[in-house]
């Protein structure tokens, strides 16, 4: 088993170095913690153990949540369509999960959510005890004193979260769109399996990298195995065929540099009204990405790849979204980028089961 070093170490030690954070930079970090909580609601997987012990922070000061091994998962539900396991560690454990009587795991993740900001705001806990039924009793009640030093957006959301009653209690959803959170909030992007640079809670860069000798974005050179292996059964042919528009993924050739490349399809992408986030070495083409659940969402990543000094391979990957709207924008970028004809886009790779995989063709270039 491999796993991701983070050597930031918890979020535990940063808060007690500090004694404290400011609401500037809790904010930013509560903004990860709620995206990344957020997908894994998505997903149908409850934390259920959310404290910051649990909260990595890396290198670049971003968060990772780890330690799942409390997570329940869709199967998990009882009939009542609720978690029924009492598990947590004490001080961050949402009061329905003490009564034993079923509880909403999105609910309970909120509040230790709202646990880990008010540790990471005011630096110590807001229900605290040494006698476990005393604490207990704090929980119930949600007893515990919000400072009045904190900004009145910052009190009024804390006070929502930290809601004993769950039924009152505020939502993913209403979290997001609280006064206090909204301020310099930029939703994450969704997490792509295939992109394995964005990690889950980690924006990608607003501003491209350049190479500092060419002034290009950087790029992957592609070697002969893997050139072969993007082609079905061995055959290149099916690189350059003239096809249909995939509806997951789609390749064609460029004679362009990188920049060129990247500057084209943010134009495109812009003026069909995407938005766009630029990596070091991807794009990000995305609308309505609050949620991976949203059925108006929509998420590309684009790629260039090198094959050559004067020849380059341009990727299209789509997350999810509206296939006519995916199609769409890809038309818009090949016909931006000089490709001979929308309609000859190369199909490589279909990911759904109903669409049938062809091999018929004629190579529109040939290397």
């Amino acid at each position: 088993m491999v796993l991701e070093f983070v050597n930031g170490g918890e979020l535990l030690e940063r808060i007690a170095i500090k004694g404290k954070l400011s609401e500037r930079e809790g904010r930013r970090l509560f903004h990860q913690l709620i995206d990344g909580v957020s997908y894994c609601h998505d997903k149908g997987v409850y934390h259920r153990d959310l404290k910051p012990e649990n909260v990595l922070v890396d290198q670049n000061g971003n968060i990772k949540i780890s330690d799942f091994g409390l997570s329940a998962l869709p199967q998990h539900l009882g009939n009542d369509g609720l978690l029924h396991t009492t598990c947590g560690s004490p001080n961050y454990i949402a009061p329905e999960v003490l009564q034993n009587r079923g509880y909403d795991g999105s609910l309970s993740d909120i509040w230790s959510c709202g646990v880990i900001l008010y540790v990471m705001l005011i630096g110590y806990l807001p229900f605290d005890d040494r006698n476990i039924v005393v604490l207990y009793q704090k929980i119930f009640k949600g007893d515990t004193q919000i400072p009045k030093w904190l900004s009145p957006s910052a009190q009024n959301l804390l006070q929502r979260i930290l809601e004993p009653n769950p039924m009152k209690r505020i939502n993913m959803a209403e979290i997001k769109s609280h006064e206090w959170f909204q301020k310099n909030y930029v939703p994450v992007a969704p997490y792509d399996d295939d992109d394995e640079d964005v990690q889950l809670g980690a924006h990608l860069p607003v501003k491209e990298k350049t190479n500092e000798e060419s002034g290009d974005k950087k790029t992957y050179q592609i070697n002969a195995f893997q050139l072969i292996g993007m082609a079905s059964s061995l055959d290149l042919s099916g690189f350059f065929e003239e096809e249909e528009v995939s509806q997951r993924r789609i390749r064609f050739p460029s004679t362009h540099p990188p920049k060129y490349v990247f500057d084209k399809i943010e134009s495109s992408a812009t003026e069909l009204g995407f938005q766009v986030q630029r990596g070091d070495s991807k794009l990000k083409v995305m609308r309505n990405c609050n949620g991976s659940k949203n059925p108006e969402s929509f998420f590309v990543c684009a790629e260039v790849f090198e094959l050559g000094p004067a020849l380059h391979v341009v990727e299209l990957r789509k997350s999810h979204g509206n296939p006519a709207l995916y199609r769409q924008l890809c038309e818009r970028i090949s016909s931006d980028l000089g490709v001979c004809k929308p309609e000859q886009i190369f199909r490589t790779e279909s990911l759904d089961d109903d669409l049938e995989d062809s091999s018929a063709g004629t190579p529109l270039v040939a290397l």
